[in-house]
């Protein structure tokens, strides 16, 4: 009976069942670290090219906000895109500024604001912009908000406007966010310069993400995937996904040396992994553990405050593991203090302008909708 459980997949009821994916907060976890110590953990943790954990974040955001959409429509008929706004601004503005406003103040008080560039770059950081400064700032790591914020203007809209499509809604968005895989895999090779064609290739792991996401909430696209959710084939596809994050080096040499070749690849990695952490599994089980979900909670702020934290293990540590470990404890210790005070507040005072506009009447809550 054991055994034949490690073969049984789950159905797709249990999985519009679920109404969380503790696995998903463990991925984001080992995400954040992987990029973190590939920044600060020198040659020794070259190999596994954690620079490259920034796509699992892209994916795992696209299935997220396309698979809690959909689940929206469903229940109430419409996507809403005010909640969906207010959410997201409460989630990411909080956190994101107060980082920004405390590296300012840090670099104006060590009389570098100008030296280290941030005035440059603060008008594309004040407008998320940041993927298109193309040098070093006290605050690099926030590019990949640029990338996230501009298709939150888009996606989320695309998937309103095909609402009220009468019959087909899901095939035409389909085709749509397949559509836009290929396009950005036909403008890498045509891109005039690295910088453009980085700019184009993250999309392409979001839209993978919310491919995904569009595929398991239809039964005929679960049934695709399904066979992946049983703990066996959920254990062989976290194998499979070690043994790419250890190729991504090999893989981009392969390739002439152009990383963008091997986004694409990764994130259909990523996207099948996120099927096998979703199954019953000893996958599961591990990110979903209290240590790993912890640290997966608070990897938003963990992620962000990663260059504030080396400038403190910089005065004690060379680069290397050691250094890599204690940025990670400090950004974590940061993260910590920024949930409590800054990230959870935010979301709930969130979440309470959104309960007020839903006992506000029915005139009332419309009425945003017509200004403009």
């Amino acid at each position: 009976m054991i055994a034949s459980s490690w073969w049984r997949p789950i159905g797709h009821a249990e999985y519009r069942a679920s109404s969380w994916f503790p696995g998903l907060t463990g991925l984001r976890a080992l995400a954040a670290l992987a990029v973190v110590f590939f920044h600060y953990g020198g040659p020794v943790v070259d190999r596994l090219q954690g620079w490259i954990a920034v796509q699992l974040f892209f994916v795992l955001s696209g299935f997220l906000i396309t698979t809690l959409a959909l689940r929206e429509e469903d229940r109430t008929g419409r996507i809403s895109l005010r909640d969906f706004y207010v959410r997201r601004v409460f989630r990411i503005m909080p956190v994101y500024f107060l980082l920004l406003g405390l590296t300012a103040l840090a670099v104006t008080l060590a009389g570098t604001y100008h030296a280290s560039r941030l005035a440059d770059a603060m008008p594309f950081y004040l407008t998320f912009f940041n993927e298109v400064v193309d040098y070093n700032t006290p605050y690099p790591t926030s590019w990949s908000l640029g990338v996230e914020e501009k298709f939150y203007l888009v996606w989320p809209a695309l998937l309103v406007l095909t609402s009220f499509a009468r019959s087909g809604k899901t095939a035409l968005r389909l085709m749509f966010g397949a559509g836009v895989v290929v396009a950005v895999l036909t403008v890498l090779p045509l891109a005039p310069s690295a910088q453009w064609a980085s700019l184009s290739v993250h999309y392409g792991s979001l839209v993978i993400g919310c491919l995904l996401g569009l595929a398991l909430h239809h039964p005929r696209g679960f049934a695709v995937f399904r066979p992946l959710t049983s703990p066996a084939a959920a254990v062989l596809v976290a194998a499979g996904f070690v043994v790419l994050q250890l190729s991504v080096k090999p893989l981009g040499q392969l390739l002439g040396g152009h990383w963008q070749y091997v986004v694409p690849i990764y994130a259909a990695g990523s996207a099948l992994l996120l099927v096998a952490v979703i199954a019953r599994s000893p996958v599961r089980r591990l990110l979903a553990s209290r240590p790993v979900t912890f640290v997966g909670d608070r990897s938003y702020a963990l992620y962000l405050a990663q260059t504030g934290a080396a400038g403190v293990t910089g005065l004690l540590l060379p680069t290397g593991l050691a250094k890599a470990a204690a940025t990670s404890a400090v950004a974590l210790l940061f993260a910590c203090g920024l949930r409590r005070w800054v990230e959870l507040p935010a979301i709930v005072y969130g979440r309470q302008l959104l309960a007020k506009g839903e006992r506000a009447p029915a005139v009332e809550r419309q009425e945003p909708a017509r200004v403009g």
